[in-house]
């Protein structure tokens, strides 16, 4: 797990997010890149080899956000693996509120770490999600 700005490796992040939102999940294209991803502060996971496997964002307001495992991948512990490096690095910059959008089939996931949905579900890209927020207990 490495924690990388989007200057340095965004042909690793375009890549996995290109294969998961984009062709999986049949996100517009125009949806999928964001001036925000340049100030971002980004994680990156990759095979023993270096084959970039997945990634999530942070963004200065506390959103989680842009999460995305390979779905060869999925199942390993390497989601689990993107959320706890992003927490961490959030509360390292003293950012104790997060939120996100969470697609609702991965609202377990994120309540797992103790994300709770707020609000009503809403489409996002054509997809379901609710709104999450964390905060810290420190």
């Amino acid at each position: 797990m490495t924690v990388v700005r989007w200057l340095d490796a965004h042909a690793a992040l375009s890549a996995v997010r290109r294969a998961v939102f984009i062709v999986e999940q049949a996100v517009p294209e125009a949806l999928e890149w964001e001036a925000a991803d340049h100030g971002a502060v980004h994680v990156l996971a990759g095979t023993p080899d270096g084959v970039p496997i997945g990634t999530g964002r942070l963004l200065a307001d506390g959103r989680i956000g842009r999460m995305a495992v390979l779905r060869e991948w999925r199942g390993r512990g390497v989601g689990a693996a993107l959320l706890r490096e992003l927490m961490a690095t959030a509360e390292a910059r003293g950012i104790v509120h997060l939120h996100l959008h969470a697609q609702t089939h991965a609202l377990p996931f994120y309540a797992r770490y103790g994300f709770a949905p707020s609000g009503p579900e809403f489409m996002e890209a054509g997809i379901p999600h609710r709104a999450m927020t964390w905060t810290s207990r420190s």
